[in-house]
């Protein structure tokens, strides 16, 4: 189980370009993951919750300035991105509410990963996506709704519900089971991240498969505009991290932190409440995402190594 899951985790994004793929020849084999959106997404949020503790809390009271401002971060820069990137190439109303969901959603869980592998701030990551994912309920309807066109209508009292179902319910749950298991919690966590890469594997597929059509005519513009997003999220989020002062391992947390979105609630929100149109931009920020994220901690941990090594030289 531990070698297949680490597989699954390392191979991931190989995964969700193959679903993506699938997904667009052959909708007919995915369309049916529409009807289960929230569930699938409930699952990943629950084995999200699952990996946290009460000890996580304690990380927010203790670097509390950090974790602020990746919060403060994450919901001005990538909606700001999101807008400015609509507007710029005038997308039409059902794919510009997409972009801008993937802009107000909070952070993706995959950003964890990508930040221990980067060897940044894991504790700081943790708490900005937590926090982030508890905020979402409330931040980001009301984001959407200022972000959104006058044409598109957002019901951000209805939106603010399901993101308390999909999200903010089954990571407490998830707690609430870590806090109870205790130790034997050890025993299914070798299954967390398997059932969570299935999970994000089927919403990209699914989501392509019900939008197969539109995605032949818009997908070169609309992946340009995924990648803007994320680089300049990114970048964006490194440089005010250095502005405020980080250090290095915090800096590249938070640009992690910010350029990975959770896409597969944008694209559950676009399905349940707009069209599964505006679900395209979160189905390509899910692939797109892991390849950057990957090749981001690649170069950071590769930098990190060869600065030790000219240390041990110059010590030597």
């Amino acid at each position: 189980m531990r070698k297949l899951a680490k597989f699954l985790v390392d191979d991931m994004a190989l995964f969700v370009v193959a679903a993506g793929v699938l997904g667009a020849w052959h909708p007919e084999l995915l369309r049916w993951v529409g009807g289960y959106v929230s569930w699938l997404l409930g699952l990943v949020m629950f084995g999200m919750g699952m990996t946290l503790s009460v000890d996580d809390f304690r990380q927010v009271l203790r670097q509390p300035r950090y974790v602020a401002l990746g919060v403060l971060a994450q919901f001005l820069i990538m909606p700001l991105v999101a807008f400015g990137l609509v507007q710029a190439f005038g997308l039409p109303p059902e794919l510009a509410i997409g972009v801008i969901l993937v802009g107000t959603c909070p952070g993706g869980t995959a950003s964890n990963v990508i930040a221990y592998l980067a060897r940044g701030d894991v504790a700081l990551s943790v708490s900005m996506t937590m926090c982030t994912t508890l905020l979402a309920p409330i931040v980001t309807p009301a984001l959407t709704y200022f972000y959104a066109d006058a044409r598109i209508e957002v019901s951000a009292t209805a939106m603010m519900l399901s993101i308390a179902e999909m999200v903010l319910a089954p990571v407490l749950l998830g707690l609430a089971a870590h806090h109870w298991l205790g130790t034997r919690i050890q025993r299914i966590e070798l299954a967390l991240p398997v059932v969570s890469v299935v999970c994000i594997v089927l919403l990209v597929g699914g989501v392509v498969a019900l939008s197969a059509a539109k995605l032949a005519t818009v997908g070169p513009v609309l992946a340009l505009i995924v990648i803007l997003h994320n680089l300049l999220g990114m970048g964006l989020g490194l440089g005010l991290a250095r502005l405020c002062r980080l250090d290095s391992r915090r800096a590249r947390t938070v640009s992690i932190e910010v350029g990975m979105q959770n896409s597969g609630l944008a694209a559950a929100l676009a399905v349940m409440y707009f069209d599964p149109v505006a679900a395209i931009p979160g189905a390509i920020f899910s692939v797109w995402h892991n390849i950057s994220g990957s090749l981001a901690a690649n170069f950071w941990a590769r930098r990190d190594e060869n600065v030790q090594a000219k240390e041990v030289v110059y010590n030597e």
